[in-house]
């Protein structure tokens, strides 16, 4: 039947031999007559009309399409396709290929060398051959930590000694010079531009350099942070380990807020650049896989935390807390109001007891509440207490306005434009408020930012950033960023919305005055929160006049120059532009009552 099919397309006689199947592709090859009778068919079915190789392609009982004998034998059982070449394809169809190039395919000597020489020689698919060698040796692009990283080291200035810091003695005043610290620690002290103690510094640093357990209480921008940092780092230094530990800190500051807690993980590094030591903070909202790998690669010195990121590292196993040395605890109060007590009971069950261990506590306020914490996390403790001249710094100016809440808005605009304000913090009690100030702010060009509980980690530290290095001029928070916010020349601070707690107000309005600088702060009281002011003022111990704004703050709105997001349009607080209060066009709805929701 073959044979007939094979005499019908080709004309072949039938006296023609047989290749057998057992043949192989070199024997084939040999055999001159079959490879003369093979061109002479070549030639003879080149030269037919097209239309007859049409007919050649009908589908035949025990033929493929298109297939030709010649292909059926080059590819019976036993034998490979050449490379590039399906069984069903026509090889007369392709172009004719190199000698050479066939050679180095089929592995035999030419000039194009053995097959395993040119394997070896030839590049990857899309990479340059002069550049192999070094994309082996380029690390991993996902950013994700590589265990071959260079570790980060700290040389110290050899060349450095304390008679360069030179600070005249004062009466009643203490230096750093009066106490046992090491010179890397003065070294950076200096740098900082530090020349006398601060109260609490003074009072807090002879007892807790020589590992004694302090409580320290006073009002926020005193330069507590900087007393338990320098304490933590000469005790470590003097104290070093004689065999490393993963995943074990040696110090552990515990912290209420993110901010606060990037704040003191800040000036940690600045007071570590002479040394080795190395601080992580570890904080819920940002970087979770880096630091769990930064953990579990690194021996990490100081740990500065959250609660609640804590936790969950312990409880993956990704931090041990068994061998800590030294236990900060800042802004105690805070703590307690937020309600992570049980969280830091937690923590502290899981360091050494406390005889073993040195304990700090810090807090703005000492409550009975306070006092019982640190009496049972605390050996004898060495309690600090400084009473202020007054709750507020003389160097911050307060200012209470009078006015409604449908005004008030236009008084912020006026305030920042006719001003020339260029660095300001507004404060509102709730999320939703803060976030609609924001979006009218930037409707109307204010060059704006909003911090809050909503805005996800990442994009906070970039706002501050960009707050820090004049890139925003107002930023909007809540109560977040009232406490361990330290961003020098802001020179106002408005409490859109009067908080409910007069502590929170003290912490507000500190962001502004600080290291002697003066400040501003503006207050607008309304017939929504008025009734804040006597307590803010009696905690203040000093009764502040309200006044009403000055007319050139009382200004018709422009129109806006960008339309508000749809939220906001639905939720309009304020008057559009051109408004006075309740007779302007459109005047929005009170706005509701405040309360601590961040």
């Amino acid at each position: 039947m073959l044979k007939n099919i094979l005499r019908k397309i080709f004309g072949r006689p039938e006296a023609k031999p047989e290749v057998k199947k057992t043949e192989d592709k070199g024997q084939r090859q040999n055999n001159n007559t079959g490879r003369q009778q093979s061109g002479q068919d070549r030639q003879r079915h080149d030269q037919r009309p097209q239309g007859n190789r049409g007919r050649d392609r009908t589908d035949k009982p025990g033929q493929g399409r298109g297939q030709k004998p010649e292909d059926a034998r080059r590819f019976e059982k036993g034998s490979k396709p050449e490379r590039g070449q399906r069984p069903g394809n026509d090889q007369r169809s392709r172009p004719a290929q190199n000698p050479e190039d066939r050679q180095r395919r089929e592995g035999r000597p030419g000039a194009g060398g053995t097959q395993e020489t040119d394997r070896a020689q030839r590049p990857e698919r899309g990479q340059r051959p002069e550049n192999r060698q070094r994309q082996e040796r380029r690390p991993r692009s996902d950013g994700a930590r590589t265990a071959e990283k260079p570790k980060e080291t700290r040389v110290q200035d050899t060349s450095w000694d304390i008679s360069q810091y030179v600070v005249p003695p004062a009466p009643e005043k203490n230096r750093f010079h009066d106490f046992d610290i090491r010179p890397e620690v003065m070294h950076a002290i200096s740098d900082l531009g530090f020349q006398y103690c601060t109260p609490i510094q003074a009072g807090i640093l002879p007892k807790a350099l020589e590992g004694l357990d302090s409580a320290g209480r006073a009002q926020t921008g005193t330069g507590k942070t900087a007393a338990f940092l320098i304490a933590i780092i000469t005790r470590l230094l003097n104290n070093p380990l004689k065999e490393p530990q993963r995943k074990s800190p040696r110090a552990l500051i515990l912290a209420p807020t993110r901010e606060l807690a990037m704040q003191i993980k800040k000036d940690a590094d600045a007071f570590l650049k002479y040394t080795n030591l190395k601080v992580l903070a570890v904080l819920g909202g940002m970087e979770y896989r880096e630091q769990k790998e930064v953990l579990a690669e690194g021996e990490i010195d100081i740990v500065v935390a959250t609660p609640g990121r804590l936790l969950d590292f312990k409880k993956q196993g990704n931090i041990h807390l068994d061998k800590i040395e030294i236990l900060v605890i800042d802004e105690a109060d805070r703590m307690l109001d937020m309600g992570f007590i049980p969280d830091v009971r937690r923590i502290i069950e899981s360091t050494p007891p406390k005889t073993q261990r040195q304990t700090m506590l810090f807090s703005a306020t000492l409550t009975p509440e306070v006092n019982r914490l640190a009496s049972r996390w605390t050996t004898e403790p060495n309690v600090v207490e400084i009473e202020p001249e007054r709750v507020v710094v003389k160097t911050i100016k307060q200012v209470f306005y009078l006015t409604t809440d449908i005004e008030k808005f236009k008084i912020l605009y006026n305030l920042i434009t006719k001003r020339g304000l260029d660095r300001v913090i507004v404060f509102a009690n709730r999320k939703d408020t803060a976030r609609d100030l924001k979006d009218h702010l930037s409707s109307h060009g204010i060059n704006c930012s909003l911090l809050s509980g909503d805005v996800e980690q990442l994009r906070r530290v970039k706002r501050l950033e960009s707050f820090r290095s004049g890139g925003i001029n107002v930023l909007v928070a809540t109560d977040v960023a009232a406490r361990g916010l330290h961003v020098e020349g802001i020179s106002h601070v408005v409490n859109f919305t009067l908080p409910e707690n007069p502590e929170d107000y003290v912490h507000r309005i500190g962001r502004t005055g600080r290291a002697g600088a003066e400040g501003t702060s503006i207050s607008f009281a309304t017939e929504t929160d008025a009734y804040f002011l006597p307590a803010i003022k009696q905690y203040l111990g000093e009764d502040i006049p309200s006044t009403y704004p000055e007319d050139d703050l009382l200004t018709p709105l422009p129109e806006p120059k960008f339309p508000l997001p749809q939220k906001s349009r639905q939720r309009r607080r304020y008057p559009r532009h051109g408004g006075h209060g309740s007779h302007g066009q459109g005047g929005g709805h009170h706005e509701r009552r405040p309360n601590q929701g961040q």
